[in-house]
């Protein structure tokens, strides 16, 4: 099957991508993260991302930041600002970026698409799933279960990985 993998940065990717390629997969890896603030921190965070594909030697695209775009679609939800994590605003930014995941998995002829928000511990994926269950081709895989968490964590040690310390919007920045 060849699965396009949404991805929010390459240390939630490593782990991801080992799950797909061991089951036989092509995997192309998609970086579509406008919630991501600033734009340093969105290149840096892709950077990183083109280090973990050249390792796994797989594809990756790195789509436009769109900022604004973003801050649009999740201002659509009361309190946004002010919202912790893991409520109304990441339901918004979830849509936001899977949708673009979509388009382009639509576009370019993959018979599906998944994303690595799931591998975090800090993520709900059945939010993520709920936030995506009107998408075409979206594959529910919770790449959380058999460790996946801390495994991510020690490869991403294992290759030097930049491991950012929230998860990108301005909202949630420390």
């Amino acid at each position: 099957m060849r699965i396009l993998l949404h991805a929010c940065c390459g240390p939630c990717s490593t782990t991801c991508l080992e799950d797909l390629l061991g089951q036989g997969h092509e995997v192309t890896l998609f970086y579509s993260d406008s919630n991501i603030y600033p734009y340093e921190e969105f290149e840096k965070r892709g950077a990183y991302l083109k280090q973990v594909a050249e390792h796994y030697h797989v594809d990756y695209v790195i789509d436009s930041w769109d900022h604004e775009d973003w801050l649009d679609a999740v201002s659509k939800v009361d309190g946004y600002q002010g919202m912790g994590e893991g409520l109304g605003r990441c339901s918004a930014c979830f849509s936001f970026n899977l949708k673009r995941a979509e388009k382009w998995a639509k576009e370019h002829g993959f018979d599906g698409f998944a994303t690595t928000l799931t591998v975090s511990r800090f993520k709900n994926s059945s939010q993520i799933f709920e936030s995506a269950k009107d998408l075409d081709g979206f594959l529910c895989m919770d790449f959380k279960k058999h460790d996946g968490f801390s495994r991510s964590c020690r490869l991403a040690r294992e290759l030097g990985l930049y491991r950012q310390s929230y998860c990108g919007c301005e909202f949630s920045r420390h």
